[in-house]
């Protein structure tokens, strides 16, 4: 048996030639500092608005290296943090608009890289939620008469009976029915953010690569803001940071975010016989109900890619290589996909990982400071794909200063909001890790008794 390769499937066969590194100080109105989703959805919607403005983008590695280049291709409506929290913040209208926001910008987000000539492997088929035990399908019946008490409809989400699952849609072992939710769309991510880039840079921005930023400095009097590297300093009205998993390297930022390891793994290709049994034909995204994530596509080649939670969080936050990969949480990946599909052929080919972001009350931020000239983006907590689409249109729209633009963006719960801080070490460290202890320990023994673990008030209060 072969060992899985240690890159990503998305980047099989990808190639794309290298960008110059910074290498002296540089003149802009605007520095972004990270070549991920949200810096570049952020470029794009700016130079869309204004193609006079001087853009520069500065990547530490090569653009979609991080996350933006090695998630789940799911292009998703999911917004991280609660509905009961989106509403203490902005009621039930304030609600209502970013869940609208959020479902339009799926498609919208697919006709953009389709404008800029990206083909992503774009397929709005929807997501759907297996559950696989009693437990499971009391909680996904609950969250779906939630969301109709609040507005959605059948058209929306709605629960389907194992057989209305399969017949529709897709199938798993032992599925007792399941949540249907139109709203995602599958990509390929690598495709869509290397593409992106390549959008960007033709409509004017600079993209420099290789160039990790050291610092970021706020203006101060006549001074501008700047981001410093250690070949030169870009200077800048303003200066974005969109560096999402990677952003405890600043120290400001230390306790804005927590990275989280969210690793995956690819099966080989199926064959047709395989997928006539199983579904998932139209480009459907799907999970289960349990508590420790997991999530899936069928690839265009007739693979599954497939990820999940389970890394634990490392002390200090720190982010390194080494942990994008982990024998035992790739085994436990593999045999989850084995008891979803018992009829899967082959081994696996791919394993791979890498950090997302999360902030401590799971609610993304979009901040602007004309003042101090610096600007931020990003906590989405693994649903990025969309949600950097749509924070990057946001800041865009805040920095450009259009009084339409702006008054529609600061409805947006999001925006404006610093993220809350984290508590400090060893507090985190032990909170997050005990928190992923009792959701491993809750899904065992909800799959071994099939009724729910009494783990889920500390659940809420260790991890949303």
């Amino acid at each position: 048996m072969n060992a899985p390769s240690r890159q990503p499937l998305w980047w099989e066969g990808a190639s794309s030639s290298p960008r110059p590194a910074l290498g002296s100080d540089l003149d802009v109105d605007v520095c972004i500092v990270g070549g991920g989703f949200s810096g570049l959805w952020t470029a794009r919607e700016l130079l869309r608005r204004d193609p006079s403005l001087r853009v520069a983008v500065v990547e530490a590695r090569t653009c979609g290296f991080g996350a933006s280049g090695r998630n789940g291709g799911w292009a998703s409506a999911l917004f991280p943090a609660p509905a009961e929290h989106v509403l203490d913040l902005v009621g039930a209208a304030g609600e209502r608009h970013l869940t609208a926001t959020l479902r339009a910008a799926v498609g919208d987000l697919g006709a953009a890289l389709a404008h800029d000539g990206v083909d992503a492997h774009f397929r709005h088929g929807g997501t759907i939620t297996f559950a696989t035990t009693d437990a499971q399908r009391h909680r996904l019946r609950l969250e779906v008469e939630a969301a109709h008490q609040r507005g959605d409809k059948d058209s929306d989400i709605a629960w389907l009976s194992a057989s209305e699952l399969a017949e529709r849609h897709g199938q798993v072992a032992g599925q007792e029915g399941g949540i249907f939710d139109a709203h995602c769309a599958a990509i390929h991510p690598f495709l869509a953010v290397t593409g992106l880039a390549d959008a960007v840079e033709r409509s004017g921005a600079q993209i420099f690569e290789n160039s990790p930023v050291t610092r970021i400095t706020p203006a101060r009097g006549h001074r501008r803001a700047a981001a410093v590297t250690v070949a030169g300093t870009v200077r800048a009205d303003i200066v974005v940071r969109a560096t999402e998993g990677f952003s405890t390297q600043f120290t400001s930022a230390r306790r804005d975010l927590v990275p989280l390891y969210s690793l995956m793994v690819a099966t080989e290709p199926q064959s047709d016989e395989f997928w006539a049994a199983q579904g998932l034909a139209h480009g459907e995204t799907f999970a289960d109900g349990r508590h420790l994530i997991i999530y899936g596509q069928r690839t265009m080649d007739n693979r599954l890619a497939f990820g999940g939670r389970g890394a634990p969080y490392h002390f200090g936050s720190a982010v390194e290589p080494r942990f994008d990969h982990s024998p035992t949480v790739t085994n436990l990946l593999g045999e989850s996909l084995r008891q979803l599909f018992p009829t899967l052929s082959g081994e696996l080919t791919h394993s791979w990982g890498g950090p997302l972001a999360m902030p401590r009350n799971h609610l993304p931020f979009v901040t602007l400071d004309h003042e101090r000239g610096l600007a931020a983006l990003g906590g989405y907590t693994g649903d990025g794909v969309v949600m950097s689409y749509l924070a990057g249109r946001s800041l865009a729209a805040l920095i450009a200063g259009d009084a339409d633009d702006v008054l529609d963006v600061q409805r947006l719960a999001f925006v404006q909001r610093p993220p809350q801080k984290w508590e400090v070490e060893p507090v985190r460290w032990l909170g997050i890790n005990m928190g992923l202890w009792l959701a491993t320990r809750a899904d065992a023994r909800e799959q071994a008794t099939g009724s729910p673990a009494p783990y889920d008030r500390w659940l809420e209060r260790l991890l949303g």
